[in-house]
């Protein structure tokens, strides 16, 4: 399976996963979202909340619009801390 056949992973992202030494989606499903776009994040300025949502969303294997309200706010917390 190729990383773009997860939810919410299109090919820049896929690009700035591998980049960080993320090349399968088992390797992001055991890392985890947050881990991933920290990695993300250290090669790239402009990612973004959406972006962490969308990993977690393929971590999950829904589409991000889909993650409960918790998970958004965890997520949120976790992208704010990181500024």
């Amino acid at each position: 399976m190729e990383l773009t056949e997860l939810p919410n992973i299109g090919k820049e992202v896929s690009k700035k996963l591998i980049a960080v030494g993320i090349d399968t989606p088992e390797k992001l499903i055991e890392l985890g979202s947050k881990q991933a776009f920290i990695r993300i994040k250290s090669i790239d300025d402009t990612a973004c909340f959406s972006m962490l949502q969308g990993l977690e969303g393929a971590v999950q294997g829904i589409r991000w619009h889909h993650l409960p309200d918790p998970i958004k706010k965890d997520l949120k917390q976790f992208f704010d801390s990181l500024k």
